[in-house]
């Protein structure tokens, strides 16, 4: 894999990810998300897509997968992440608890590679909520 990043302005920069698809980030946080919070989305995005998977092979009847990243970062420089918590909330029609509940397990303790390298270093947690799909 490979990725570049260039400096645009001010605390703003632009990455290329090998296969050609861009993000911008913003140290400041005014026009972009802060490296710091890409990581976070990195670890849901990558979670969720276990999930989103592993659901839809048991034929589950999701309409909506959500997983909220909430990070705590060290009080001293480096402000590194301590604690990493995954909260995925599924949606849909006559989900099955114990299907969620394997999915997200398999996704943090097998598939995720975001979180499993991040857990290296950082203690991630994982949970999940069920939602009725409304019409």
């Amino acid at each position: 894999m490979h990725a570049q990043v260039k400096w645009v302005q001010g605390m703003e920069f632009s990455a290329e990810s090998g296969s050609g698809h861009t993000v911008r980030m913003d140290g400041d946080k005014a026009t972009a998300a802060s490296p710091m919070e890409l990581v976070l989305m990195a670890a849901g995005g990558c979670s969720s897509v276990d999930v989103v998977s592993i659901l839809e092979k048991t034929r589950q009847q999701v309409t909506a997968v959500r997983c909220d990243v909430d990070g705590k970062r060290a009080d001293a420089t480096p402000a590194v992440f301590t604690d990493i918590h995954l909260h995925f909330v599924v949606t849909g029609t006559d989900i099955a608890e114990k299907h969620v509940e394997r999915a997200v397990q398999l996704s943090a303790e097998k598939y995720c590679s975001v979180a499993k390298m991040l857990e290296v270093a950082v203690n991630v947690t994982h949970s999940f909520s069920i939602e009725a799909a409304t019409e």
